[in-house]
């Protein structure tokens, strides 16, 4: 029980607790841009969209079998690579509407801010359990390849895609953090935490 106490512990609970708040208001968040952005690029809000290439899914497999490190390695994986389409997003936006609407592109690039703050965060809960952050050399450095150059519907598609596996994540993550957050009932200590990878 004193695992549960100690300062690390109570650090990762503050540091879940805090991610919990974080994930449910950018969720919030992507919701409201969904809305916006479907009413301004003139789409319908029940479209199926394709598979969008680099696009991570929120459905996994067996998510009760995951450990702890397994669930942020995958939460970090996906805000990174959402933190590049949004970019790539933003950038198509001000391309096709310049400032005719600036208040998409803001609310695009708020949410864009909190990924960054999020992938952030999930950091910061690898460094706690010395995992290390995978990738984090190579990643600032080389960046996704360049997207495949699609027509402005298509565009608009991938955006729809993109947004709203986006609000699929971050239900995922607040489910993610706070599995990570219960402690075991025989140690005290997160379940998967202690674990090795």
């Amino acid at each position: 029980m004193a695992a549960a106490d100690s300062p690390s512990a109570a650090l990762r609970r503050d540091l879940c607790s805090r991610g919990i708040r974080l994930a449910g208001k950018m969720r919030a968040d992507v919701v409201d841009l969904l809305d916006a952005y479907v009413e301004q690029q003139g789409l319908d809000a029940s479209a199926s969209v394709a598979a969008v290439e680099g696009l991570p899914l929120a459905a996994v497999e067996r998510w009760d079998e995951q450990t702890g490190t397994q669930r942020l390695l995958e939460n970090l994986a996906a805000y990174r690579a959402f933190r590049a389409l949004l970019a790539q997003m933003l950038e198509e936006q001000r391309e096709q509407l310049g400032e005719a609407d600036a208040g998409l592109g803001r609310a695009l690039a708020a949410v864009l801010l909190q990924v960054s703050a999020f992938a952030y965060h999930l950091e910061e809960l690898l460094r706690l359990e010395s995992r290390g952050i995978p990738g984090e050399e190579e990643e600032e450095e080389d960046g996704p390849p360049p997207p495949p150059r699609l027509s402005l519907f298509e565009q608009k598609l991938r955006g729809l895609g993109v947004l709203r596996e986006l609000a699929q994540w971050a239900v995922r993550s607040v489910r993610d953090l706070r599995q990570l957050a219960k402690p075991s009932p025989a140690t005290g200590v997160a379940p998967g935490l202690a674990e090795s990878p």
